[in-house]
């Protein structure tokens, strides 16, 4: 499995403050993974400061070689 995380870096929090913002969204994605089997198919969209959509996460399945 892989754990993809995309963020729009271009308005907002993110092009004005993208250490502090990124820092804040990691922290809470990071603490709130526990609510989710995290299984290829999981995700969820991710907010910035002001609850603007910004990205997302997803499980998606790898094959091994």
């Amino acid at each position: 499995m892989k754990f993809v995380l995309e963020v729009n870096m271009v308005d907002g929090w993110l092009a004005e403050d993208a250490a502090g913002e990124l820092g804040r969204i990691l922290r809470y994605w990071g603490g709130n993974l526990h609510h989710y089997p995290l299984k290829p198919g999981d995700g969820s969209a991710i907010y910035d400061s002001d609850y603007r959509e910004v990205g997302q996460w997803c499980i998606v399945a790898t094959t091994e070689t």
